[in-house]
């Protein structure tokens, strides 16, 4: 009786302040990409032609800043409960997230494309589209696969869930309201990955996963989401 009651209760605290939320990952962001990632490629070898198994160390790197950085946050101005502070939980109502996930990748954002490879030809060829995720897979193989897998299809979708939209949505949320929280950290998103022929795709992901996260209150439905999104990525690449 006692657990039916504890389950039943609101699953996430007040958001961290918007102000100490950007600073948190401002400064992880910095950090992590340009210290930790190049401290580890540098490490383990040539990064003209970075392997897999380098790109994934590397990748870890920057992402132990990420989360370490939301832990001292959560520690500083949150209330330590790292899990209530990022909106961190899971219902069995968030699988329903993955079929999303899943058409966005397959659908969507193929249909979000069409107009632009009709105006654009060039510039939005599906081979530059998929240039940079291709270039990893072809890089793969065997163990490296496994790896890539984990990475894109597990890593990626907790991380990133957890800073964009379990920190920086939240906080955004409360101060600005939901709506520009939404599209303000979708975009950002979007940016932050670096590749302006991603950006509409990445962008629409976004609102997907900042949807999850205005519906359900937590982060647990864009976390499957995100994955079921990256993992029909990779598996059209793959195929």
């Amino acid at each position: 009786m006692s657990d039916a009651v504890v389950v039943s209760k609101p699953a996430t605290t007040t958001p961290i302040p918007m102000g100490a939320a950007v600073a948190t990952w401002a400064t992880a962001w910095m950090l992590g990409p340009f210290v930790a990632a190049s401290a580890v490629l540098l490490a383990i070898g040539d990064t003209d032609e970075p392997t897999i198994v380098a790109i994934a160390a590397a990748t870890a790197a920057g992402w132990a800043v990420l989360v370490g950085a939301l832990w001292s946050c959560s520690s500083r101005v949150g209330t330590r409960d790292f899990f209530a502070d990022f909106a961190v939980r899971f219902r069995p109502g968030d699988l329903l997230a993955a079929p999303a996930g899943i058409v966005a990748q397959l659908v969507v954002v193929p249909a979000l494309y069409w107009p632009l490879h009709r105006w654009w030809p060039d510039t939005f060829s599906q081979a530059k589209i998929e240039d940079r995720a291709q270039d990893l897979v072809d890089k793969a193989g065997g163990f490296d696969t496994v790896l890539l897998i984990l990475m894109v299809a597990v890593g990626a979708p907790i991380v990133e869930e957890l800073v964009y939209r379990g920190l920086l949505q939240r906080s955004i949320a409360q101060r600005l309201g939901p709506v520009p929280a939404l599209v303000g950290v979708s975009l950002l998103f979007a940016v932050i990955h670096l590749s302006v022929i991603e950006i509409p795709g990445l962008f629409m992901a976004g609102l997907l996963f900042g949807g999850c996260l205005a519906i359900t209150g937590r982060i647990g439905s864009a976390m499957i989401a995100h994955a079921a999104f990256n993992a029909a990525g990779l598996w059209i690449l793959l195929s």
